[in-house]
């Protein structure tokens, strides 16, 4: 007869070896769970082909931000979800997902209900067994991917992940969807091009998942990249896209994108207007619309926007950030950055820096955050030896992102032009620069 303290021991062993959101090493900071959650609950629309993995992964944030009863709500719709997509009452998709709830009721201190879990996880896999004893199913692959590609920046691991699935499951077609746009994530900026293989993987994976309209911008803009005219694409795209605004991954952001820098910014504003204006209670559509403003604001300007311009962008970005209170950090940047186009508005735009500066903020938030403020006191307040100081202050934290190798590449150009009075400071600063 085991002991209370070898059962126990048992249990967490069994739970150890499971295959789910609490043994997949996710241990994100609180500012990127409430970020994680407010994008999660943008898209999970009612019909989305990952909503069952949607729910399974906002269970495991809400768990992690404190919150088991809630956590508990969405493993529930997941299997229901996953029940609705899949058809059928049971299957291998369920795995995840009965491992999530074994681990909840363990940690909130119901051993039975842990067990009983876990013997639904055991009656599963014998059920639906995986290929062999060293791969796992082809479903917990496509979820352990997609999860991840959600935390990681180990591209290579999701990679493999979703090809070991597609290759037992080649029919998924939302897997390949996924796997392609995981591929394609490191070419996000507009600078960089996508590369040849992961394009035509793009054409390919487009053609199968026709009815995908984020794909479909994405693709598009990638093309543009390249260097094809898709003015009268994108436009033909846009109206699908503005007759399915509240289908899941509906490319409304991604179009914008393109119109951005391949058709016309006044057009970008245009449109996410006229989709705001279907959908005025739509916060994901304010937030486009408060993007586009920004853009024409302070990336498109001829000299100074119109106030009645400004004015709409300040009420526009004041309303998406009471709508995403937790995930708002780089939303009041911007606003602080519109306000300093204002007429009136560079004390406020001042203020708002002051109090983001002395907010505790995570290392890579406080880096982006000194990058912004440099290129505010280089252009708003033509202050470029302080500039030049945040520039200094972001490359110091040692955290490879867009932001740090953007200060760098300022830094390096005053060093080289030798023509600011700090150029011998910065050169030693360089030089003397720890890398992440």
């Amino acid at each position: 007869m085991m002991s209370a303290a070898q059962s126990q021991t048992t249990l967490v062993s069994k739970l150890e070896a499971l295959q789910c959101h609490f043994t997949w090493d996710l241990d994100p900071s609180k500012n990127k769970l409430l970020r994680l959650s407010d994008m999660l609950v943008d898209i999970g629309k009612k019909g989305h082909c990952w909503l069952g993995h949607i729910y399974n992964l906002r269970g495991f944030i809400q768990y992690k931000l404190g919150f088991p009863e809630d956590a508990q709500s969405f493993f529930n719709k997941a299997a229901e979800a996953f029940r609705q997509m899949r058809k059928a009452d049971d299957g291998p998709w369920l795995v995840v997902n009965y491992g999530n709830l074994a681990w909840l009721h363990h940690h909130l201190g119901d051993q039975a209900e842990s067990e009983a879990y876990l013997s639904k996880v055991e009656a599963l896999m014998k059920k639906y067994p995986s290929p062999s004893q060293d791969e796992l199913h082809a479903e917990i692959y496509a979820e352990k991917a997609w999860t991840l590609m959600k935390f990681s920046t180990d591209r290579e691991l999701v990679a493999d992940y979703f090809q070991k699935a597609i290759r037992m499951q080649p029919d998924m077609v939302e897997w390949n969807t996924s796997h392609v746009m995981g591929l394609a994530s490191g070419f996000d900026h507009i600078d960089t091009v996508l590369e040849a293989d992961i394009l035509e993987k793009m054409r390919v994976a487009k053609e199968q998942d026709s009815e995908n309209l984020y794909l479909a911008a994405y693709y598009l803009e990638q093309r543009a990249k390249n260097g094809e005219r898709v003015e009268d694409e994108a436009r033909e795209l846009a109206g699908k896209i503005l007759r399915n605004l509240l289908s899941s991954y509906n490319g409304m952001k991604a179009i914008l994108r393109v119109y951005r820098h391949y058709v016309s910014i006044d057009e970008a504003v245009d449109l996410a207007e006229e989709a705001l204006e279907q959908h005025p209670d739509e916060r994901y559509l304010k937030r486009c619309a408060a993007l586009t403003l920004k853009w024409k604001i302070i990336c498109f300007s001829d000299g100074r926007p119109k106030q009645s311009t400004i004015d709409r962008a300040i009420s526009l970005q004041e309303e998406v950030i009471s709508l995403y209170p937790h995930s708002s950090f780089v939303k009041k940047i911007e606003l602080a950055n519109i306000y300093a186009k204002s007429n009136h508005g560079q004390a406020k735009a001042e203020q708002m820096y002051q109090e983001l500066l002395n907010s505790d903020l995570e290392p890579a938030d406080k880096q982006l955050l000194y990058n912004q403020y440099a290129k505010y006191l280089n252009f708003d307040r033509q202050d470029q030896n302080k500039s030049l100081k945040y520039h200094m202050k972001a490359a110091e934290i040692t955290h490879q992102s867009f932001y740090r190798g953007n200060s760098i590449k300022v830094l390096e150009n005053v060093k080289n032009k030798r023509r600011n009075s700090m150029w011998r400071e910065i050169e030693e600063f360089l030089e003397n620069l720890q890398e992440p």
